[in-house]
């Protein structure tokens, strides 16, 4: 794979990935005021935003079995890192306005 491309689309699962997770973190706030359906609005968005990080990382492992090796970056590990904290961040985001909505009763 070419090096430019392999670094743009590690790029973009880091932008996509820091955007899906500040997202959900401002879901967690709504959340925490009571303004849930604002909060399940973000969580949607976090998730559809984390869905296009998704299909970035989904490249890289078709290339890999294609035999048009990723080469292995700081970079590349630097993206990986901020996909899988996006997605715990979202899921556990979920878990908070469901706390939330618990408290609010």
């Amino acid at each position: 794979m070419d090096e430019n491309l392999s670094d743009a689309i590690v790029m973009n699962l880091v932008v996509n990935s820091g955007e899906a997770r500040s997202i959900a973190m401002e879901a967690i706030e709504l959340a925490r005021q009571g303004q849930f359906d604002e909060a399940a609005a973000k969580i949607a968005a976090a998730r559809e935003t984390i869905n296009a990080a998704h299909n970035f990382q989904t490249e890289l492992v078709q290339r890999e079995v294609n035999n048009d090796p990723v080469p292995m970056s700081l970079l590349m590990c630097h993206g990986q890192d901020h996909l899988m904290t996006a997605m715990v961040v979202i899921d556990l985001a979920e878990k908070f306005i469901e706390v939330y909505q618990k408290l609010a009763r």
